[in-house]
């Protein structure tokens, strides 16, 4: 457990993760070694921490050393609760315990959160049972109880754990605000602690991880159609450039918008079930718009082939960033989102592909 308190230390120290100085504060001595005691209260820097995460900047960073954690001054008798290496995750967790005497197992999912970490299985049977092995669980604890999340139970089989390490598997509530009144039961979730919760609010703060990214996989493709609108029957025109160059770019962005933004929000709303489908719909319904209203300006689409190409790419474009939704969401499965990317992913590059094609030829026509 000492290298796990230095390693802590040195990552803050030197920037390796996105964990404010201080949030670990001293250790318990235990049986088994020294085990490094968190905070309970995230501070200011955690939050504006969070917020950067959120905007998709550095996150694959955003992690904490794998390992075991106290909370408060947890004895032999303290719930044991694991949870992902996300410092976001950790950090719910954590701040949950208020109050309270507990350990934290943390399990090694590369800076990935729980429920998508169990579908790769990372946060998974055999990682839980190497957790606890190495951090000597049973010389810490007199019981064998381990506090799993319920969004975790696609990674992590209960029976598999209890062959192999011999602990016993109890699923915790949905989310880490219910830990509380889930402990205080004597670790017995209600139907509301079960219930999988999607509302816009929650929908609304994961766009903008999806954006920072977006604009930079657009970034290529915007920069190809800026130099090639110059192209048309009289020769390279720097006047094209301006007119034909920023409806592109500003055409690019709205495909990101369809489909990182407006699929997400309205989700229930939109019909089909498959994600690319949603945002092909969102992206053509924005073309569409654009047509019939004839914003943002006269003259929007030189022609009706240069309007036709362009629904197909900005579906094309919002199909794609919508379907990066999946992992974020709570209504896919892993088995369903490979089933969907076997389909989507073809006709996306089909769609973009004939569309490009389509605006190459109406440069000229």
């Amino acid at each position: 457990m000492k290298e796990i308190v230095k390693e802590s230390g040195e990552n803050c120290r030197n920037g390796r993760s996105a964990a404010s100085p201080g949030w670990v504060a001293g250790r318990v001595d235990t049986a088994a070694g020294g085990v490094p005691r968190v905070g309970t209260r995230p501070g200011f820097r955690d939050r504006l921490s969070e917020i950067r995460v959120r905007w998709g900047i550095r996150r694959m960073s955003y992690v904490v050393p794998p390992g075991l954690y106290a909370a408060g001054n947890p004895s032999k008798e303290s719930p044991v609760l694991a949870t992902a290496s996300y410092k976001m995750s950790f950090d719910r967790v954590r701040g949950s315990l208020d109050g309270r005497d507990a350990w934290i197992l943390v399990l090694d999912t590369k800076g990935v959160n729980v429920w998508c970490a169990a579908g790769k299985g990372t946060f998974g049977t055999d990682e839980l049972c190497r957790k606890i092995k190495s951090s000597r669980l049973e010389e810490i604890v007199s019981h064998k109880d381990l506090v799993v999340p319920q969004l975790g139970a696609t990674g992590v089989s209960a029976h598999r754990v209890r062959e192999l390490s011999g602990w016993r598997v109890r699923f915790g509530p949905v989310r880490a605000e219910d830990i509380p009144a889930y402990l205080d039961s004597g670790m017995k979730a209600s139907p509301e602690m079960r219930l999988v919760r999607f509302t816009l609010a929650d929908r609304l703060v994961l766009v903008p991880v999806d954006l920072v990214p977006g604009l930079r996989r657009l970034f290529l493709p915007a920069l190809f159609f800026v130099l090639f609108s110059g192209l048309g029957r009289g020769g390279y025109s720097a006047q094209r450039i301006m007119s034909a160059g920023a409806r592109s770019a500003l055409l690019l962005f709205a495909g990101l918008i369809a489909g990182g933004v407006l699929s997400p929000l309205l989700l229930p709303w939109i019909p089909g079930r498959a994600f690319s489908v949603k945002g092909a719909l969102s992206g053509a319904f924005i073309v569409l718009l654009m047509i019939v209203s004839g914003l943002p300006g006269p003259g929007m689409f030189g022609s009706w082939l240069e309007a036709g190409t362009w629904l197909l790419i900005v579906a094309a474009v919002a199909s794609f960033f919508a379907m990066n939704f999946t992992g974020a969401s709570t209504y896919a499965s892993p088995s369903g989102v490979r089933r969907e990317m076997r389909y989507a992913v073809p006709a996306q590059v089909a769609a973009a592909s004939a569309g490009v094609l389509g605006w190459v030829i109406a440069r000229f026509v």
